[in-house]
């Protein structure tokens, strides 16, 4: 298992509408194949700035979600509201205590 961390940072008008897009696709997208958790974090100084944590079991599960029609459409939406390049950092806890 790894984790995939997504930075996002969106124009201040389209924030109300990428937060119901993500809404409405959070459990589609947690339900995809090799998808263990789905979280998604705002920035408390920056509110333009948002992060996805996803939890995978493998790189080929990450890989399938992203040739999917579901992130396909998704990304499709979000990508014109960004103000800066997304990120994405693919990592292995090392860590992790209660």
């Amino acid at each position: 298992m790894f984790v995939r961390i997504v930075k996002m940072q969106f124009h201040q008008e389209y924030i109300t509408t990428f937060s119901a897009i993500f809404e409405e696709k959070k459990k589609a997208i947690s339900a995809s194949k090799g998808c263990q958790l789905l979280e998604l974090y705002q920035d408390k100084n920056n509110p333009e700035i948002f992060f996805t944590y996803s939890y995978w079991n493998t790189t080929d599960d990450l890989e399938q979600y992203r040739k999917s029609e579901l992130f396909t459409g998704v990304w499709t939406k979000i990508k014109v509201m960004f103000n800066a390049k997304p990120e994405a950092w693919s990592v292995d806890k090392k860590v992790c205590l209660p």
